[in-house]
């Protein structure tokens, strides 16, 4: 199986892409590739700069690893009880390349934030979202406060989050 992993976050130290490529390591005999926003910056999208110069390059290659999935491991930062500009600003380009940019792809979708909510509203946004892009969630997880239940070195330190992982993950591939 083929799974992509990456935290909707242009932050170069981001909560949300250490929690998905800890998760995407869990998801046994697989091959993992792991991206970067930063490596996907374009200018801001408008109807005029597509018409004008079309869908950038570093686009389409975001769209290439999606297609090159078989499972996204995505865990969302929450700006403002929403998707970060960087990831929106991505999924509005990619989608004028692909508009079911999601099509035949399982999506276990996360958030975390230090706070206590640890991203709910984001989390919410995106499972309602991406099946409208042809996205079948397979699931979810919410992770509070990120610093004080992970450390780098051991990974999630909680048991119950820690557990409630695992099953989560263990779903996927008995259902």
């Amino acid at each position: 199986m083929k799974v992509l992993a990456f935290g909707a976050s242009n932050s170069t130290h981001s909560i949300n892409k250490q929690l998905a490529i800890y998760t995407a390591e869990r998801v046994g005999g697989s091959e993992l590739n792991i991206i970067d926003l930063n490596d996907f910056e374009v200018a801001i999208f408008s109807p005029e700069r597509n018409t004008l110069s079309g869908v950038p390059e570093a686009i389409v290659q975001f769209v290439e690893h999606i297609q090159g999935a078989d499972l996204i491991v995505i865990s969302f930062a929450e700006y403002n009880s929403s998707y970060t500009a960087a990831f929106k600003n991505i999924f509005d380009w990619a989608t004028q390349c692909k508009y079911q940019l999601f099509e035949n792809k399982k999506l276990f979708l996360m958030a975390t934030s230090p706070g206590t909510r640890g991203g709910l509203t984001v989390l919410e946004s995106a499972i309602d979202r991406f099946p409208r892009h042809g996205a079948e969630i397979v699931g979810s997880f919410l992770f509070p406060e990120f610093h004080k239940n992970f450390d780098p070195e051991k990974g999630i330190t909680d048991v119950d989050l820690l557990n409630s992982l695992h099953q989560k993950l263990k779903n996927i591939f008995l259902g």
